[in-house]
This record gives structure tokens, C-alpha cells and sequence, in this order.
């Protein structure tokens, strides 16, 4: 297959809108900081719900700007999961955080409110909980423990833009939220990421810690408050722009190809389909993320990722559980084995390519190549959704 016919895991969703903002934030004469990317804060924290948006340059340091503005740093503990967009948990320690690791519900991927529950103790300051793969956490249940404890509560919805729970956007039931706009998301930058938040108090501190602008220039930064050079430019504001502008747009051709996926995979025996839980009102997943059967492992995941390859379609493990890497077994004493949920998921989750790109004959031939490969590799087991 030739390689302009490669299916690739995502690509982004780019029109005339988009080009004219970028041509416009070419000819205005100011690249940084400019009226672009406060025009973008606004909107994108409207549409959310939110008061305030903080534009950064990426999902980690946003979250590390979240915890450095909370105080939030050496000698406190954050609970979140093993089981997420790495870059975002990593921010816990680069703050200086010890990141506690709490098992997650086995259907929806999500941190667990029931076992983060177990893992407070005195040096817990915050819990950050993500929206995998677009399914919203239980925020109910999550906002009634960080409320028992006093700890803020951080919303990771760099992979969830447009799902809704309770009747809400994600990104409104933390006390700050995080988005990335990066690849392979539905709003797509190339790179940048915004903080929400209702705490004006918070907002303030973001935008401080964020970046010193020019008009800065004379001021003097004192102590732990010294400010990072973490913004966007306004090529990326008016990308975004343009994006949030055709986001209904977006999310529709997205939605449109988790349909013809939902009529492909009824090729495999026992498929079930995609699981909703209590509360939720819509789902826009970020991948097609299928869930292999038990007879399946991680090298032979591995395996259909390569014959995949060979088909010409992109594919991808999920994830590899933050506490199986060294980093966290060698600082923080991780175990395989001590989230057994968070690993049964893991080593048997493919992700697929989800783009409004595709059409018909392309998720035909991903589904085939994957029924193909399944067979040789797991002699017919069963892949579950």
C-alpha cells in the first residue's frame, strides 16, 4: 500500500475557516500574545460553562501550572490513575508531588471514586482524575470526595472535548479542568492545551505562572512564583478559534464514523457494544479503542499492531500502566499486580484510527485487517468493545 493511502491513527479535521484565521494572525504583526489567543481563552471557556481560560502551551504543564497555583508541590500526594494520557499524570511529579495511584472501574477506564476513597490519607492534597478515552469519570461521586477531604479536584479532559454527564460538558465539575489540543484530538492545534476554572482567584494565579509578558518586562519575580514561558501563539489561538467555531461539525463526522465501526465489528462473535455508564449523556471517544479477549496478551497485542502496519492501517496500545514503568517502580515503589483492574484493561486495549476522514471502505478494511489478525494471532478469540 502506498503510503499517501495509509490509514492513519488520527488526522486532523482542517478547512477554509481555519486557513483564513491562520492567514489573518500571519498579517496582524504580532505572533505571541496577542488578541487571537485571548479571543480563543474567552470562547472555549464559554462554551465549556466555565468563567475564566488560560491558554498553555500543552495538557502537562497546564496541569503542573493547576498544581503550582493550589500550592500543591513536595512532601503532598495526588491520587490519580495509572491508566491515562501519561503526559498529564507526569505533571504530578514535576510539581514535586508524589503521585498515589488508585485502581480504575473496569467498565468505563476511569479512576474509581470507591478506590481513590481508600488511598486518602494525611499528606493527600489533591485527586486528578481523567475522562478516558472521552467516557466521563463519575464526577458525581468524585466531587463528594474531594469535598469530604478538602482536596482540589483536577478534570483531565484532554480526551474527552464534547462528552457530556449529568447534562454538562466535560471540563465543568472539577474545580479546574485541562484540555490539550494536540493530536490526536478532535479540536486540534498541532499543540496548546487551556485551563478552566470558575476561582478567579485561580485564574489569576494560572495567568501569572504562565508566562511574563512584555508588558512585565520591569516587574520582579519573587521566590517560588517565578513564571514559566508557557503560552500559545496566535497561529494556534486561530486555529483553535476556527476549530471551536466548527467543533458541531467536527464531533458529527467523528460520530458519523463510530457508526460505521458499530456496523463493521458485528463481523466478530461476541461483541459488545460500547459501554455507557450511570449518567452519561454522550460519549465522544478520541480513538476507536477496542478491548481484545482474555485468550490475548500484550505481545500478542503487539503482533496485531504490526499486522496492522502491514495492511496499512495505524493502530496503538493504549497505554502502558504508569506503574509499570521504571520511573515509578523505581521512585514511588510501584508493583505489578497492586491495580489488577488497570492491568486486565491495559494489555489487551488497541487503539484504532477515529478520524472524520474516513469513510466507509476505510473502517471496512480497518475491521477486515483486524478480524484478519485476530484470527492468526488469538485463533479466533473474541474482541470486545
Amino acid at each position: 500500500m502506498k503510503n499517501d493511502d495509509r490509514i492513519w491513527l488520527s488526522e486532523p479535521d482542517v478547512g477554509d475557516r481555519e486557513r483564513a484565521l491562520v492567514a489573518a494572525a500571519l498579517g496582524c504583526g504580532r505572533l505571541s500574545g496577542g488578541p487571537l489567543v485571548e479571543a480563543f481563552e474567552s470562547m472555549f471557556a464559554d462554551w465549556v460553562g466555565r468563567r475564566y481560560g488560560v491558554a498553555v502551551a500543552s495538557g502537562t504543564i497546564g496541569t503542573w501550572l493547576a498544581l503550582r497555583a493550589a500550592g500543591i508541590g513536595p512532601g503532598d500526594e495526588v491520587i490519580t490513575s495509572a491508566y491515562a494520557w501519561h503526559q498529564v499524570a507526569h505533571a504530578i511529579t514535576l510539581a514535586g508531588a508524589v503521585p498515589v495511584f488508585a485502581d480504575i472501574d473496569y467498565w468505563s477506564g476511569c479512576l474509581s471514586a470507591r478506590k481513590a476513597a481508600a488511598r486518602v490519607g494525611p499528606a493527600t492534597r489533591a485527586i486528578l482524575a481523567g475522562n478516558t478515552n472521552g467516557h466521563p469519570a463519575a464526577w458525581r461521586e468524585l466531587r463528594a470526595l474531594a469535598d469530604e477531604h478538602r482536596l482540589l479536584l483536577i478534570e483531565d479532559s484532554t480526551e474527552a472535548i464534547g462528552s457530556r454527564y449529568l447534562g454538562r460538558l466535560v471540563g465543568g465539575f472539577g474545580d479546574v479542568a485541562v484540555f490539550d489540543f494536540s493530536q490526536p484530538g478532535a479540536l486540534c492545534c498541532g499543540e496548546g492545551a487551556m485551563v478552566v476554572t470558575d476561582d478567579p482567584t485561580l485564574a489569576s494565579e494560572l495567568a501569572y505562572l504562565r508566562e511574563r509578558r512584555l508588558a512585565d518586562r520591569g516587574s520582579v519575580s519573587v521566590g517560588a512564583r517565578v513564571p514559566l514561558q508557557a503560552g500559545i501563539g496566535e497561529l494556534a489561538a486561530g486555529l483553535g478559534i476556527a476549530q471551536l467555531e466548527r467543533i458541531d461539525e467536527i464531533l458529527a463526522r467523528r460520530k458519523h464514523v463510530e457508526g460505521l465501526y458499530r456496523l463493521h465489528v458485528q463481523s466478530f462473535e461476541g461483541i459488545k457494544p460500547p459501554y455507557l455508564g450511570p449518567d452519561i449523556d454522550e460519549v465522544h471517544w478520541m480513538l476507536y479503542v477496542v478491548h481484545l479477549g482474555r485468550r490475548f496478551g500484550a505481545s500478542a497485542r503487539a503482533q496485531m499492531v504490526d499486522d496492522l502496519d502491514a495492511q496499512g492501517v495505524e493502530a496503538a496500545a493504549v497505554c502502558t500502566p504508569l506503574h509499570r514503568q521504571f520511573h515509578y517502580e523505581d521512585r514511588h515503589g510501584c508493583l505489578r499486580g497492586q491495580l489488577p483492574d488497570t492491568e486486565r484493561i491495559a494489555d489487551r486495549a488497541l487503539a484504532l484510527p477515529l478520524h472524520g476522514g474516513l469513510d466507509d471502505d476505510a473502517v471496512a478494511h480497518v475491521v477486515e485487517a483486524l478480524k484478519d489478525s485476530a484470527t492468526n494471532v488469538g485463533a479466533g478469540a473474541a474482541i470486545y468493545l
